[in-house]
């Protein structure tokens, strides 16, 4: 902060359970002072961890970081299934889990890591007919969402364990999943696989592409200390980096187009200070700017 103005950045907050994302938004803009902050995707309420914001320009930053990679610690419960696929939903059924083989729980999870299609939890917030998916569920519609692609590249097991008597089981896990990817719906498929019913009872996310929980702070620990990531160091970490000239610089931050470079994908440009100058598309004859932040970078 300088003069009372808060530059652009990121803030990588980890998310407390029982607060939703809008309302920790809420909070930032409060902390911030600036109304233009924006998250990179959701966070369930019951879901802790770490929830990318962006304040001011790096709010251009979200759409990207949106589809990136994820990794979640997460407990499956076995022999309960709920209306929410986790615990905060009503049991809808279920079966005693503890004659379930150790040996079938990993094969189960064998078959739901890879490139798999996915039904997407029916409280979900994806919209049906203009509405989301959770408003219906809730107001007594039966609603059936389509299967879609979704990528698990580790689904790793780390504990097994009787719970309730002996009747349930909670399988710890990670996972490591592409974007789009509903954990909630992994437990449910996992337990239907084996015929018990399943859901999640904890959930924590751990990387969402670049940014790790090692950098996410707490709400109480951000009122105290904002621990802004600057936007020319959010952008390094997130994108492919090419180093420009002071002439390229100076071309794309007029919006005029300058020679391709040979990485795929968007690209950060850097003026010689160090300075975000924009977002670049390669073309095969030149590169352009998806988005200009500002001559030198700006704050």
């Amino acid at each position: 902060m300088t003069n009372g103005q808060i530059h652009s950045g990121l803030v990588i907050v980890d998310k407390p359970q029982g607060w939703t994302s809008h309302d920790v938004v809420g909070r930032m803009r409060r902390l911030a002072g600036t109304r233009k902050v924006g998250h990179a995707g959701t966070l369930d309420p019951m879901a802790t961890g770490v929830l990318v914001l962006g304040i001011n320009r790096a709010t251009r930053l979200l759409t990207y970081i949106v589809g990136t990679s994820k990794t979640y610690d997460a407990t499956i419960r076995l022999g309960q299934s709920t209306l929410t696929d986790d615990a905060e939903g009503e049991v809808t059924g279920g079966s005693i889990a503890a004659a379930v083989d150790p040996v079938d729980i990993r094969a189960g999870v064998a078959a739901l890591t890879g490139a798999i299609q996915q039904v997407p939890s029916s409280v979900s917030a994806i919209k049906v007919k203009g509405q989301r998916a959770y408003s219906r569920v809730r107001s007594g519609e039966d609603v059936q969402l389509s299967a879609r692609p979704v990528t698990i590249s580790r689904f790793e097991v780390h504990d097994i364990r009787r719970v309730n008597s002996g009747k349930q089981q909670d399988v710890d896990v990670t996972v490591e999943c592409s974007s789009g990817t509903y954990i909630r719906a992994l437990a449910r498929d996992l337990g239907a696989a084996l015929g018990v019913g399943g859901h999640l009872t904890a959930l924590r996310r751990t990387q969402v592409g670049p940014y790790l929980l090692d950098q996410a702070a707490t709400l109480e620990e951000l009122a105290l200390d904002l621990r802004l990531l600057k936007l020319d160091a959010a952008a390094r970490a997130l994108f492919p980096v090419r180093e420009l000239s002071p002439g390229e610089a100076a071309n794309i931050s007029h919006g005029r187009r300058i020679d391709p470079g040979e990485e795929s994908g968007p690209v950060a440009a850097f003026a010689p200070d160090g300075t975000l100058v924009a977002l670049l598309e390669n073309r095969p004859n030149d590169a352009r700017a998806l988005l200009v932040f500002a001559p030198g970078g700006g704050n």
